[in-house]
């Protein structure tokens, strides 16, 4: 079994950590300055857990109106679609030899997707079962997204976004302006994913996940002023499937090539393939004192 996990480590591993320690400089960068989720003052274990963890404490906890049990019912149903089609994604990828490119570089967008909303949804579960801390959510329906901006800015791994916010769009705008408010957090969020795909693939990094960043700020903000100018206004039945086509279809340009390329993708799936493979023959695993 710690051969099998010793595989998982160098790349699976150490990208999260590398995620984590990323979004930890940027709180603590923050609280010097008296901003950001981790001010005002939080007693220790609700601090270490924020400082860890991609969550958001709620400072003022909306009172919840009593849920109904169809509602209740309802949540449960739609979490477990998600595990399922999650699960039933990871077992897809057995056959991806025989799929076309681009049927397998979606089932990666809906992978990227599932993981993050799941994964995030359980820290969130933790936090307030262990701690009784209430969690700003994640994710804000982004299938539903009416532009760009309402996306990146509204709907799509808040967290993040309430991080870079603070530590970049508002200083910069104050100094230069909305537009370069935008296109510098966009630009600093291509630099942390292009070190993070450094540490998937070990290759040298070609700049083609920051330029990916760099151009959906810019898309943003040319969207942003054709809404002003009254040039683009599409109805709300398409807009959401043109901002999230607009970014998928970028994504197989510049975001995907890199980790493809360095086979990044085939990597992770045999990591994963090895430490599955573990835990559902556990007779196969040797006792070390024996």
């Amino acid at each position: 079994m710690g051969a099998a996990l010793a595989v998982a480590v160098p790349a699976t591993l150490v990208t999260w950590i590398t995620i984590l320690v990323l979004l930890a400089l940027f709180k603590l960068l923050l609280l010097a300055f008296g901003l950001g989720p981790l001010c005002p003052s939080l007693p220790l274990l609700p601090f270490l857990f924020t400082s860890f963890f991609p969550v958001k404490i709620q400072t003022k906890p909306k009172p919840k109106p009593p849920i109904s049990s169809s509602l209740s019912t309802l949540h449960h149903l739609i979490t477990a679609v998600r595990v399922l089609l999650l699960a039933t994604i990871i077992s897809s990828y057995r056959y991806s030899d025989r799929m076309h490119p681009y049927l397998l570089l979606a089932i990666y967008c809906c992978h990227i997707y599932l993981i993050l909303d799941l994964g995030l949804a359980s820290i969130a579960k933790i936090a307030t079962g262990l701690l009784g801390l209430e969690l700003e959510p994640q994710f804000n329906n982004p299938l539903g997204a009416s532009s760009l901006q309402d996306f990146w800015g509204r709907r799509w791994n808040l967290m993040v976004s309430s991080i870079l916010r603070p530590s970049v769009y508002d200083p910069v705008q104050a100094r230069w302006g909305l537009d370069a408010g935008i296109l510098a957090t966009f630009f600093v969020s291509g630099l942390m994913h292009e070190l993070m795909f450094y540490y998937l693939t070990l290759a040298l990094p070609t700049g083609e996940v920051t330029a990916f960043f760099v151009l959906r700020g810019l898309l943003t903000v040319a969207e942003r002023k054709a809404r002003k100018a009254g040039w683009w206004r599409p109805h709300p039945i398409v807009a959401a499937p043109l901002a999230l086509g607009l970014i998928v279809g970028t994504g197989y340009w510049l975001f995907f090539p890199p980790l493809l390329r360095g086979g990044a993708d085939a990597v992770g799936l045999a990591e994963f393939s090895a430490v599955m493979g573990v835990f559902q023959t556990p007779s196969n695993i040797p006792c070390t004192f024996c």
